[in-house]
C-alpha cells in the first residue's frame, strides 16, 4: 500500500517521520491548505513529496532558485520519484520535450521558477492538467518583512485564481516571524489553512559569535582543524570573497567562490565544483546558498555580520541538512554595522530602511550578548525555549569572568544624558576618550564634566561598552541611518540607585578547533566516501545524493554486511539499495575480514581498540540517558544524532548492560520468559507483550528480543 510510512522507507530509507512531517502529509491528504514553518534540514519537502506520490494528479511545486530544483530533481530522480524542473536552462528541444512529457503524465512532480507563471500560454498549458496540489517553497519571499523578498511572488494566488480547478496549496519555509507568516497566509491567499510551527531549534548546530582582531589569521587556523569537511564562507561584499578566494588559493585551498560580479557561467560552474565536492569550500555573498541541497555542510562561517538574525540563520542553517553536527561561527566587528547602514542605504524606499535599520539592530545586539546564543534566537522568531544554557554555543561553553562595569556605566550615560541624548556612538565615545576635533570642541563638549574622563580606554573598547548597554537595554537609539543615543528609564537605577552593572567577558579560547567526538571508524569512512565519489561520478550526480555522510558514518559504525542490515541504515531506502547497496555491502565485507572486526548482527565492535572505547562511552552517555526516563526523541535532540544512530547506541549498550549486571542464569532465565510471552501472544503488539509478562521491563527490553526471537526461528 502506498501509506506515507510505507513511501518514507521505499524511497527515503527511514524509519520514523521527523516531528510535525506527518501531520503536514496527514492534513494535506484530507486536502486542506497548509503552512509549515519548519527550520532547514528538519525534512520539508518530505511534507509535499510523498503526498504527490499519493495524490491522484501532478503537483507543481514552485521555487525561486534553478540551482535548488537541480538538485530537487537530481534526488528525486535516484530514489526512483519521477520528477523535472522547466526553467531557462533548458534548451529549446529539452523544453518542449519536457512539455511533451508532462502532457502524458510521465511526472508526479514538477519544479517551476514563479516567473514563469506570468505567461498566458503557460497559465493555459496549466489548465490542461490534473493539478492536485501547488507547493510554494521558501514562502517567505512574498513578505517585504522576509529577508528575501521577490516581487513575483506575488503574483502567485492571481495565476492560481486563473485555474479551472483550485488545487491544494502548500507553503514552506524555514524562518518566519509572525508578521512574515501573516503575510504569507493573505497573500497567498491559503484557505483557512493548517499551519505548523515545529520551532526553529537546530540542535546539531552549534553557534558561534567570535570578534577575532585578525579574521584571516581565525579563518586559517579554522580550517586547519576541518581540512577534510565542507562548508561555505560569507562575505558582505564581492572585494572581500575576492579576496578571501586568493587568500585561501594561495595556501593551497580546494575552494570556490560565488557573487554577483561573475558571469552566469562562472558561477554556475563553481557551485557545481562544490556541490560535486571538486572544491571544499565555497566563498559566496549572500547571492548563493538559497535552497542549496547539499546535505554534508559541515560549517558556515560569516566573515562579516549579515544584515538580520532572518539571514543569518537561514545562511548558518544551510550547515548540518544531514542531521550531524556542524559550526556556524559569525566573525564579528565594528565595521561590519558600517558596511551594512550602507548597504541599507541603497533601499528604494524609506519604509524598507527603517524595518531593516530594526533589524540590523536586532542583529547587533545578537553579537553582543552574553547571553545563550540559541536562546536568543528563539525568542527572536516567537519561541519561548525552557533553558538559559543550551551547552552548545560559544557563550554556553566558554569560560566566563564576570566584571563589575557600574562605574563605566555611570560615566556612559551621564555622558549621554550631558549631552542631552541629541548625538550618536561616535561623538559620545569622542567625548568620553576626550577628542580634541574641531567638531568637540565647537559644540562645547570639552566643558562637559564627562569629558576625557574615559581617556585610558581606547575608542573601540568605549563603543563596545556603549553597545553592551544597549543590549542590557539601558540605552534606546533613536533614528536610523544616523541614529542618537537616548536613555531608557532603567539607566536611572544605575545612575541614582546604585545598581550594578556586570558584564561576562568569555576568557579567550579557540571554539572552532575543539575535537569532535568520533563514533565511526573513519578509516572505513573515507574508504566509503571515495567509492561514493566513483559512483557519482558515472552517474554524473553529487556526491551526497548517492548517501549523505550520516549514512555513510553509520555504516562505518555499525558494519552492514548484509542487505537486511544495510536497510536498517538511516537513508538507506529500497531504490537505493537495488541500485548502489550492493557494492558498498562488499567493500564492508572486505574491510571486516582485512581487519578482522568481529561483528553481530546488529551492532559491532570497531577495528581499533581507542575506537572501541570511544564507541562504548558515547553509547553508554546515552544509554545512562534512557534509563534516566528520556524518550529516544529527546536524546537525540540532547546528542545531535539521528533516532536510527541513537537505536543502533541503546542496542548496543542493553547487550552490555546485560554482560555487567545479569549473570548467565538470570540472562537465560529473562530471555526464556520472554521467548515464552512472545510464543503465546505473538510480537505484534508490544503494548499486549508488556502487559503479560511476568516481571517489569520496557518497550525496548521487548524490542531487543523480540529481535533476538526472530533470529532464533
Amino acid at each position: 500500500m502506498n501509506t506515507p510510512q510505507n513511501l518514507l522507507k521505499k524511497y527515503f530509507g527511514y524509519e520514523k517521520f521527523r516531528p510535525g512531517q506527518l501531520e503536514i502529509i496527514e492534513q494535506i491528504l484530507n486536502n486542506k491548505d497548509c503552512l509549515a514553518i519548519m527550520p532547514t534540514g528538519a525534512g520539508k519537502s518530505i511534507c509535499y513529496q510523498i503526498p504527490a506520490m499519493i495524490l491522484p494528479g501532478i503537483t507543481l511545486v514552485i521555487s525561486p532558485l534553478i540551482s535548488l530544483m537541480k538538485d530537487q530533481v537530481s534526488n528525486l530522480s535516484e530514489i526512483g520519484i519521477p520528477a523535472t524542473f522547466l526553467n531557462s536552462t533548458l534548451s529549446e528541444l529539452e523544453y518542449s520535450q519536457t512539455m511533451q512529457n508532462i502532457s502524458h503524465n510521465i511526472y508526479k512532480i514538477i519544479y517551476v521558477a514563479p516567473e514563469r507563471l506570468n505567461s498566458d500560454s503557460f497559465i493555459h498549458f496549466l489548465n490542461q492538467l490534473n493539478i492536485s496540489m501547488i507547493t510554494i517553497d521558501e514562502a517567505h519571499c512574498v513578505s517585504q518583512w522576509g529577508h528575501d523578498f521577490r516581487p513575483s511572488y506575488r503574483e502567485i494566488s492571481k495565476v492560481i485564481s486563473h485555474l479551472k480547478r483550485r488545487p491544494i496549496l502548500s507553503a514552506f519555509t524555514a524562518t518566519a516571524t509572525e508578521i512574515v507568516k501573516n503575510d504569507i497566509i493573505h497573500l497567498l491567499n491559503l484557505s483557512t489553512p493548517f499551519t505548523l510551527t515545529t520551532g526553529f531549534d537546530r540542535s546539531n548546530l552549534s553557534f558561534s559569535v567570535e570578534t577575532s582582531k585578525n579574521k584571516l589569521e581565525y579563518i586559517f587556523n579554522f580550517l586547519k582543524n576541518n581540512t577534510k569537511d565542507s562548508g561555505i564562507i560569507y562575505c558582505s561584499t564581492r572585494k572581500h570573497v575576492d579576496n578571501l578566494f586568493s587568500s585561501l588559493s594561495n595556501k593551497g585551498y580546494a575552494v570556490s567562490k560565488y557573487h554577483g560580479g561573475m558571469s552566469e557561467k562562472a558561477r554556475n560552474r563553481s557551485q557545481e565544483d562544490f556541490t560535486f565536492d571538486k572544491t571544499s569550500i565555497m566563498i559566496a555573498t549572500n547571492a548563493f546558498g538559497m535552497g542549496i541541497d547539499k546535505s554534508n555542510i559541515r560549517y558556515v562561517l560569516h566573515y562579516n555580520m549579515p544584515k538580520d538574525l532572518e539571514s543569518y540563520y537561514q545562511e548558518a542553517g544551510r550547515a548540518g541538512r544531514d542531521g550531524d553536527t556542524a559550526q556556524c561561527i559569525l566573525l564579528f566587528s565594528r565595521s561590519d554595522i558600517v558596511t551594512n547602514k550602507f548597504l541599507i542605504e541603497q533601499s528604494e524606499s524609506d519604509s524598507n530602511r527603517k524595518i531593516e535599520y530594526d533589524k540590523l539592530n536586532d542583529m547587533v545586539d545578537y553579537c553582543n550578548t552574553d547571553k545563550c546564543l540559541r536562546k536568543y534566537i528563539l525568542e527572536y522568531f516567537g519561541e519561548l525555549p525552557n533553558f538559559d544554557i543550551c551547552h552548545n554555543c560559544s557563550n554556553c561553553l566558554s569560560e566566563v569572568e564576570t566584571t563589575d562595569i557600574t562605574l563605566d556605566a555611570k560615566k556612559i550615560l551621564s555622558c549621554i544624558k550631558r549631552m542631552h541624548e541629541r548625538f550618536g556612538t561616535g561623538m559620545v565615545a569622542d567625548v568620553l576618550k576626550g577628542s580634541k576635533s574641531a567638531k568637540v570642541k565647537n559644540l562645547g563638549f570639552d566643558q562637559l564634566s564627562t569629558y576625557g574622563i574615559m581617556h585610558e580606554y581606547s575608542k573601540n573598547t568605549i563603543t563596545d561598552l556603549i553597545y553592551f548597554l544597549m543590549t542590557e537595554g539601558y540605552i534606546k537609539t533613536v533614528g536610523d541611518k544616523y541614529p542618537i543615543l537616548t536613555l531608557d528609564p532603567s539607566a536611572n537605577e544605575v545612575l541614582f540607585q546604585d545598581k550594578s552593572v556586570l558584564i561576562k567577558r568569555k576568557i579567550e579560547k579557540d571554539f572552532a578547533s575543539e575535537t569532535k567526538e568520533l563514533n565511526y571508524d573513519e578509516n572505513l569512512f573515507e574508504i566509503l566516501k571515495s567509492l561514493r565519489r566513483e559512483i557519482a561520478d558515472i552517474h554524473n550526480i553529487p556526491p551526497f545524493i548517492v548517501f549523505a555522510d550520516v549514512s555513510l558514518k553509520e555504516m562505518s559504525t555499525y558494519y552492514p554486511i548484509s542487505v537486511d542490515n544495510m536497510l536498517k541504515i538511516s537513508g538507506v531506502g529500497i531504490h537505493k539499495l537495488e541500485k548502489y547497496g550492493n557494492v558498498f555491502i562488499e567493500t564492508i565485507q572486505k574491510y571486516v575480514k582485512k581487519n578482522d572486526i568481529k561483528i553481530t548482527e546488529i551492532t559491532s565492535k570497531s577495528s581499533s581498540k581507542s575506537q572501541t572505547s570511544s564507541k562504548e562511552n558515547t553509547n553508554l552517555v546515552t544509554y545512562d540517558l534512557y534509563k534516566n526516563g528520556k524518550s529516544i526523541d529527546e536524546i537525540s535532540k540532547i546528542r545531535g544524532f539521528t533516532r536510527q544512530t541513537i537505536e543502533n547506541h541503546l542496542i548496543a549498550c542493553y547487550e552490555l548492560d546485560l554482560d555487567i549486571n545479569l549473570t548467565k542464569d538470570i540472562q537465560i532465565q529473562f530471555e526464556k520468559e520472554i521467548f515464552h510471552a512472545i510464543d503465546e501472544f505473538g510480537f505484534q503488539k508490544l503494548k499486549i507483550l508488556k502487559e503479560n509478562l511476568p516481571r517489569q521491563v520496557s518497550y525496548f527490553d521487548i524490542r531487543y528480543f523480540v529481535a533476538k526471537y526472530k533470529k532464533t526461528k
